[in-house]
């Protein structure tokens, strides 16, 4: 009887809501953390467009940067297509993009060339972007026929990655955000975008990191200084030795 009046006693206990924190309403962050105040003062309008290609496990991070690229861009100018194969029946127009002359997949194969030989005058380029992993972006490019019939290009830039709360997997490696921002950059002859766009990303880090979070090595400086704390996978040591550039999340 006592057991009974017991539960009977916890079940009429009110449950309050969780408390929620005010998000703000442009980059659905937690008002406390929002990086909006760091977004260029206008947004940018490149001749050039981005295309996202994002891997469905992207959209539940909290600390991604396609938002930052999404807002920091005119409207348009940064389209964002889900999947784990491109292009599909609901991506509406990607397969005319994606067939179009002037559209540039940025992926680092051994035939990947230089996106600074095709600085655009009074041209634009789709810029394709697979948004993911490492591993996920092998994946997807895998799946997807029609990306590898695309012109491939690669990024050489000596910058490392401002994104230091995320462990990435070598040195070269940089966040889909400043992928961007340096092939816009470098196409369009103009360092606003290498200078402007990142700007959310420094406040998110500095953000972070006054809060508990810690710098991060890349995998790639840990094993060779030899404090990684596993043991190195046949696919990890495969990366290392074949990747000279890769876009991160």
């Amino acid at each position: 009887m006592k057991e009974f009046q017991a539960w009977e006693d916890l079940s009429n206990i009110p449950a309050d809501p969780p408390v929620m924190r005010d998000l703000c309403v442009n980059c659905r962050r937690p008002k406390v953390v929002c990086w909006c105040s760091a977004l260029p003062p206008q947004r940018l309008n490149p001749r050039s467009n981005v295309i996202l290609l994002q891997h469905p496990a992207e959209e539940k991070r909290c600390l991604r940067t396609a938002p930052m690229l999404q807002l920091g861009l005119a409207e348009n100018k940064c389209l964002i297509y889900k999947g784990k194969k491109f292009p599909q029946p609901k991506h509406e127009n990607l397969e005319n993009i994606l067939n179009q002359p002037n559209t540039l997949l940025l992926y680092p194969s051994t035939s990947a060339a230089d996106i600074k030989h095709f600085k655009c005058e009074n041209d634009y380029y789709n810029i394709i972007l697979i948004d993911s992993t490492w591993p996920q972006a092998k994946a997807i490019y895998a799946s997807s026929p029609l990306l590898q019939k695309i012109k491939q290009v690669k990024l050489v830039t000596n910058n490392s990655s401002s994104y230091i709360i995320r462990t990435q997997p070598t040195e070269g490696c940089l966040s889909t955000l400043e992928t961007a921002a340096e092939a816009l950059s470098q196409l369009e002859n103009n360092s606003i975008y290498s200078e402007q766009l990142i700007q959310p990303l420094h406040m998110l880090c500095k953000y972070q990191l006054e809060n508990g979070a810690v710098t991060h090595q890349s995998k790639e400086y840990l094993i060779k200084t030899k404090t990684y704390p596993k043991l190195i996978g046949k696919r990890l040591s495969k990366l290392l030795k074949s990747t000279n550039q890769c876009t991160l999340e």
